[in-house]
């Protein structure tokens, strides 16, 4: 109860400094109820004056640096919060107040064990602050490097606020039904499942290190290298990128590499990634890309990560394949094959729902092609069809509509389909086609070989419980006493509904009697 308590009151706080940003502004009145609407407008009147424009971003901001994450999140989380609201929340580019420069010494001390003068040659202010960290520019015997230090207190801050937002959550889906389809309190954990990868630097060290083994033959993209000596739970450090942001368009024209073709890299990368490794860079805004002196894409901050499964490759690569052939049938198909949509809607109906929101995109420049719009169609259509959210794949449909922001920022005619569509066949072929299919008969073969292996084992564990079972029938089957008095307890209740039920039955025979 007083946790309760404790939860509404920090929710009451945060719907205060909600109210007071404008945020209410932004709810859409059509599709409300007229109570609903009314307290949408009731709420506004307590907005301050000026209010709008970046109103979440600033709400955020005021919340602290929990809700600065959250808002990271959400932005990947266009089906809850909305296409425009998911836009607005993309601006947050993690912007905090840095701590003491002692304190990110005193930190790199206790994490590493030793002072920071046998550690760095030299180790520079903060030059960037976020919610979980800041990082400084240190020197090393091989050169310069990126350290990244945890915000003190951060684990305590986070953990009180996700547990209030479990608790509201959880109020979202007792008091909207409606709500259940989008899973409010998976996706709250989902969220804290980020957040504590993200306070264990060594997780994103490890990110790091995966993901530059996996594109380790990768000529047009890497990411900068760790220095395991120099990490530990509270401190990251990493080679020190020298590059060109990809926003600055002007330095990337001026150094001369080709902008053109750094687009299509940035899609074509995201997507191998995905496809080929099932393990993708979430996160990939401008913020955290650069361009290096021989023209690669390097990208910073393994903080947000995706993962997918081979189940969920094949709907990824099946889903554009058949947007891009304009296969439709195929794409509900997949939809149904992989028991997103449930069985009992019909599979030419949703083929012609995903038809409505794939033939506008043919035929068109693709500067006039809104990838937000599609996806705005898609939610709509599976809430329709009863599809029940999938959180890996709202991150990779978020992170695909960033990275094609990227490309467009980089080439303002750039086509995301012409550019996928390489990949996308050279999966399909690989896993699919004629190469696939013995590929799987030969995952199909070491899996029967694997189950064979364990015949003996499971041979024996079966005799050793037939002779247990033998030994105990001989000796007399022994009950443990609670054991007993459980069944007692349990009896003497069946006898007392039994002569209840009996004295039901007296009682109604002797009503029939006499009424008669």
């Amino acid at each position: 109860m007083i946790s309760s308590l404790v939860h509404l009151a920090r929710l009451a706080r945060v719907g205060f400094v909600l109210t007071r940003e404008g945020v209410f502004g932004l709810v859409d009145p059509v599709g409300l109820s007229p109570s609903q609407a009314a307290l949408v407008r009731g709420l506004r009147l307590f907005e301050k004056r000026g209010a709008g424009g970046a109103r979440l971003a600033k709400a955020f901001v005021r919340l602290g640096p929990t809700y600065v994450k959250l808002g990271q999140f959400l932005a990947t989380r266009p089906d809850i919060v909305g296409i425009g609201a998911a836009r607005e929340l993309e601006s947050l580019q993690d912007r905090m107040p840095s701590f003491d420069q002692a304190i990110s010494v005193a930190s790199v001390e206790a994490t590493l064990g030793k002072p920071v003068a046998a550690l760095f040659a030299a180790f520079g202010e903060p030059v960037a602050a976020a919610s979980v960290a800041q990082v400084h520019k240190a020197e090393t015997a091989a050169g310069a490097v990126a350290v990244k230090v945890l915000r003190p207190g951060v684990r305590g801050r986070f953990a009180r606020d996700i547990n209030a937002m479990i608790f509201a959550a959880g109020l979202a889906e007792r008091l909207a039904p409606d709500a259940r389809r989008l899973k409010p309190v998976e996706s709250v954990k989902g969220f804290a499942r980020s957040v504590v990868l993200e306070t264990d630097l060594r997780l994103e060290a490890a990110a790091l290190s995966e993901l530059a083994q996996n594109s380790a033959g990768d000529a047009r993209f890497r990411v900068p290298s760790v220095d395991w000596e120099r990490t530990g739970r509270d401190v990251l450090t990493t080679e020190w990128i020298d590059g060109i942001p990809v926003s600055a368009t002007d330095r990337l024209d001026a150094a001369g590499h080709d902008r053109v073709a750094l687009g299509k890299t940035a899609m074509q990368t995201f997507l191998r990634h995905a496809l080929r490794d099932g393990f993708f860079h979430a996160d990939m805004h401008q913020g955290n890309l650069f361009v290096d002196g021989e023209g690669r894409l390097v990208a910073v901050d393994c903080g947000i990560m995706g993962r997918l499964g081979p189940k969920e490759r094949r709907f990824l690569a099946e889903i554009l394949f058949g947007f891009i052939t304009r296969d439709y049938l195929r794409v509900a198909e997949v939809h149904f094959e992989a028991g997103y949509v449930p069985a009992h809607h019909s599979v030419g109906e949703f083929a012609q729902a995903i038809r409505a929101i794939g033939e506008p995109i043919h035929d068109r420049p693709a500067r006039e092609i809104s990838m937000a719009r599609l996806l705005t169609l898609l939610f709509e259509i599976t809430a329709i069809f009863d599809m029940q959210t999938r959180t890996e794949l709202v991150l990779l449909q978020k992170t695909m509509i960033v990275v094609e922001g990227v490309a467009r920022g980089l080439d303002p005619d750039f086509d995301m389909w012409a550019a996928s569509e390489p990949v996308i066949r050279e999966w399909i072929e690989a896993n699919l086609g004629p190469i696939g299919k013995l590929g799987e008969l030969g995952a199909g073969a070491r899996e029967m070989a694997r189950a064979a292996s364990r015949i003996p084992d499971l041979i024996e564990r079966a005799d050793m419980a037939l002779r247990e079972v033998e030994s105990q029938s001989r000796a007399g089957f022994r009950l443990a006493p609670e054991t007993i008095a459980a069944i007692g307890r349990a009896e003497g209740r069946g006898n007392r509904w039994g002569n209840l039920a009996l004295w039901a039955l007296v009682a109604l025979a002797a009503y029939s009697i006499f009424s008669g």
